[in-house]
Parts: structure tokens; sequence; C-alpha cells
């Protein structure tokens, strides 16, 4: 491998995050979204969001992916690889981080909800006052899990043209005839990627224990 090479799977890796995090910037807050619908039992919206979480947890990212490339077209909607993909990364993100966020407010004690009623606190508050920044904590872990299964489902990309870290890795070791190399060198990058996330974590769930959050 020569400079070029581990260049290659370098921009592959930075689009690799690039997506991730796009991805996971739209589904984190429309997972959360979801999960307030199902939470409140709102007619028909619950079971449409029940139907829609179970429906894509129970597709593999690939499929979705080729479905959203190549089925949209057959209903006059034709999206770039790239818009295909984060389309697609975020609707699988968004499914299990409604899961994520529904498991904390499942738990959440519905006791504090009747007294923040009976001081008077108005729905908005209450969900910004209290119940936020608890399952908020609640749900940390399993949020940072989710960004991490989200990285490592982006090979699902390659499958319509896509360049990230695998399909770069894959270029290389053909390219060179030695495909053992890049691909060390991609599991390397995301072992690294990985780990910052891994590292961000912990220092979120430091500083609330800090506060006494946890």
């Amino acid at each position: 491998m020569n400079a070029n090479d581990y260049f290659s799977i370098l921009q592959g890796a930075l689009l690799t995050v690039s997506l991730s995090i796009v991805s996971l910037i739209i589904g984190i807050p429309l997972g959360l979204g979801l999960a307030l619908i199902r939470w409140a039992k709102l007619p028909l919206l619950k079971d449409l969001a029940h139907v829609y979480v179970n429906l894509i947890r129970s597709c593999p990212t690939v499929t979705l992916v080729l479905l959203i490339y190549y089925a949209l077209p057959e209903f006059g909607v034709s999206l770039n690889p790239l818009p295909a993909a984060v389309l697609a990364l975020t609707l699988s993100t968004t499914a299990f981080n409604c899961e994520v966020w529904r498991s904390a407010l499942v738990e959440f004690p519905k006791d504090q909800l009747d007294a923040a009623y009976a001081l008077g606190l108005n729905q908005i508050n209450r969900m910004r006052l209290i119940v936020f920044p608890q399952i908020w904590r609640a749900s940390l872990p399993g949020l940072f899990n989710e960004i991490t299964l989200q990285i490592k489902s982006t090979p699902a990309v390659a499958v319509i043209g896509i360049v990230e870290i695998t399909r770069a890795a894959l270029r290389v070791g053909s390219n060179t005839y030695e495909p053992l190399p890049p691909f060390i060198f991609a599991l390397l990058i995301y072992s690294a990627i990985v780990f910052v996330f891994l590292k961000l974590q912990k220092y979120f769930e430091l500083q609330m224990k800090e506060k006494g959050y946890l």
C-alpha cells in the first residue's frame, strides 16, 4: 500500500463518519418524537409509529438502502446515492432510537408527572423541566450504543456505489492484490472512531455523576 491507498481509505472514513453523524442528528430527535407519540398513546398515530418501528427494525439496512434507491423512482422520486444513503440510515436509526427513548419513558415514574401537574406546570414545562432531563440520562448508554451500531451499518450503502471505509478498502485490495493490509487499516479506523464515541460517552457519564445526576 502506498500513500494514495491510505488516503483513499481515510476519505472513505470521512464519508462514513459524515453519513453517520447526519443521520443521527436527524434520527435521534425523530426517534424521541415517535417515542413520545407511543408513550402518550395518541390514537392512530401510536399505531402508525408502532408499525413503522417494527417494520424498519426487521429490515436489514442493505435492503432498506436498495429499496429506497431502486423503488422510489417507480413512484416518481429519484434520489442520488448520497441522499438515498442518508435517508436509509436516518429511517433505520430513527426506529432504533425510538425504542431507546421509549424504554426510558416507560420507566419514568408517573407520580412525578402528577406532582408537576398539581403544582400547575403546563405540559411543555413538565416535559422540559422534569421528563426530558431524566430520560436523557437514562437513555445515554443506549443512544451511544446506537451511534456505534450506526457507524458499523454504513457499509450497507456501498451497494449503491458510495465509497465508504469498507468499499475503499476493497478497492485498494483489488488494485494491489493484497487484501489483508487495507482491511486491517480499515478495522483500525473503525476501532478508532468507535473508541472516540465511547470516550465521549464516559465523559458525559462522568459529568453527570459529578453533578449528582447519576
